[in-house]
Formats: C-alpha cells, structure tokens, sequence
C-alpha cells in the first residue's frame, strides 16, 4: 500500500507539473462538445434523447483513449529501470490502474456537466445517469491500462492499443448506453440491476487480471 500511495502521489505531482491529460483533455471535450453544438443548433428536433446519449458516449470513449494512451509510452526506459529495481508490478499497475480512474472521472463529471448545459439535458434519473458513467470511467481506465502496458512492448503501440481494447471495451460500451438509456427514461432501479452487476463484475475481471498478469509483462 505504501507502494502504491507514492506512486499515485508520483503520478499526481507530474500531472500537476506538465498538466497534460486535464488540460488537454478538457481542452477536447470543450471543443468537441461546442461542435455537436454549432452541427446541432439548427436542427434542435432531429437531437432526440438516443443521439444526444450517443454523442455524449462517442465523446467519453475518445476522451479515454487519448487520456490513458501514453500510460506507458511516456515513461522513459531509464525510469522504468528505476521502478523496476524499487516496486513491484502489482504496485506499479494498481497505481496506474487508480490513478487514471480518479483522471476520467473528473475528466467525464465535468464533461457530463458541461455537455448537459450545452446541448440540454433530458435525463429523466440523473443519479443512475451518473453511476453507469462513474461505471463506465472506472471500465475504460482499467482495460486502457492494461491495453497501454502490453501495447509499450511492441513497436506500433497505438495500432496494437486499438486492436486489443476494441474487443473489451465493445460491450462494456453497449452495456454502458443501455443503462445510461434506462436513465435517461426515468426507469426504476430494479431494471437496470442486471446491467450493474455486468459492469461492475467486467471491472472487477479486468482489475484482478492485470494484478494477476502484469507482473510476467513486467519482467520482459
């Protein structure tokens, strides 16, 4: 756990320092968000709730493969030596793993919220709403992490991220706009329980593979 705790402090300090993901990141919401606006504006009956709950998915799968892509890519061979003599894998991929949950939930509350005000917001269960993305932020930035670690061993990473994380994150995504869909009618809880429990178990697979498998990639 200690570990762990200064890695994510590691983590937290560079961010702060180089201001990448949130800053880039936000900067792509903003803009992509304004430009569903200007496409939108005119033709305010063809926005109906299905688009506007598929726009905002489209927007928050983009926002996490360009914040979690370089997880790994960025780190430099010498600091990988480092912690390669000082932390266990387990510590190393549990840190990103936590780090990058904590940066696209923030990245997707403020996105969810700025998307809201701008292009309406006809969420009929805005708390349900708001769990599948919680769900989901926490589903992209754990499969993107162990995606971003195997994928930094080979050459061509971003073709290799892309091609491993579209068979994962496929129907975590179409579980994700269902829930988010039975939010945005206003359903009961009680229905939307079993796509819950899907995403929370795909979560928990994802976690406890990359505890379980990551240190044999570390040690390549």
């Amino acid at each position: 756990m200690n570990e762990i705790k200064t890695l994510i402090w590691k983590e937290v300090t560079l961010e702060w320092r180089q201001k990448y993901a949130i800053s880039g990141m936000l900067l792509y919401v903003v803009s992509t968000v304004f430009i569903c606006y200007l496409s939108f504006n005119l033709k305010r009956n063809q926005l109906t709730p299905i688009v506007w709950n598929t726009l905002f998915w489209i927007i928050l799968l983009f926002t996490a493969v360009n914040a979690i892509a370089k997880s790994f890519s960025q780190e430099r061979y010498g600091r990988l030596l480092y912690y390669y003599n000082l932390c266990s894998p387990q510590a190393i991929i549990l840190s990103k793993i936590i780090y990058n949950c904590l940066i696209m939930i923030v990245l997707s509350m403020i996105g969810f919220g700025f998307y809201a005000f701008v292009m309406g917001n006809p969420v009929g269960d805005p708390g349900l709403y708001l769990l599948s993305i919680m769900l989901a932020a926490i589903g992209f930035a754990s499969v993107l992490t162990l995606v971003a670690g195997i994928a930094s061993k080979a050459e061509n990473s971003a073709t290799l991220m892309t091609v491993l994380s579209f068979p994962i994150i496929l129907p975590m995504l179409l579980m994700t706009i269902r829930l988010a869909k039975n939010a945005i009618d206003g359903l009961d809880w009680d229905s939307s329980m079993d796509e819950i429990r899907t995403l929370l178990a795909i979560d928990a697979i994802v976690v406890t593979l990359s505890y379980l498998l990551f240190p044999y990639l570390w040690r390549s």
